[in-house]
């Protein structure tokens, strides 16, 4: 594990291959994983065990039922995403400890947890204006290595 250095936060995710995809991200960094709220599937699901392939032991998963939970184990930055954000991921200055929140494929995160961390809230620019949005993994994959970058962690 890489320390702490960094944390990935999926809030209420929907689609087992993306997040099995995410875990795999993960167990290849070395950095947690956090599932918050409802998951929409069973965490032991064919598709998404296929799609983590056997890295499920290597990742360090944390499930919290609320985001109020959450933040009780969790007291460090949030650093959050969304497709209506207005700045850049790239402004974005990653300290130790952060936690990269990301929300549902369909809904994204709640309202009140932009507006309580409008200040830390990014968008990963799609300049073609042809797509609502990135896929959920892409999206974790891009931010995660910038934060890792700019961490110095390689």
């Amino acid at each position: 594990m890489i320390l702490d250095i960094v944390h990935v936060a999926l809030w209420e995710p929907e689609i087992p291959p993306n997040t099995g995809n995410i875990a795999r991200l993960c167990a290849a960094t070395g950095v947690p994983l956090h599932l918050i709220g409802r998951v929409g599937f069973r965490l032991d699901e064919r598709t998404l065990r296929r799609a983590g392939l056997d890295y499920w032991p290597a990742v360090e998963l944390h499930r919290h039922t609320t985001m109020e939970e959450f933040r009780e184990n969790f007291p460090g930055r949030l650093c959050c995403f969304s497709a209506h954000a207005t700045i850049p991921y790239t402004q974005a200055r990653f300290r130790p400890g952060d936690c990269l929140l990301f929300g549902s494929e369909t809904r994204g995160l709640p309202e009140t947890v932009l507006q309580r961390h409008a200040a830390e809230t990014f968008v990963i620019p799609m300049p073609s204006g042809k797509v609502r949005s990135l896929n959920l993994a892409t999206a974790v994959g891009i931010v995660l290595y910038e934060a890792l970058r700019q961490l110095n962690i390689w």
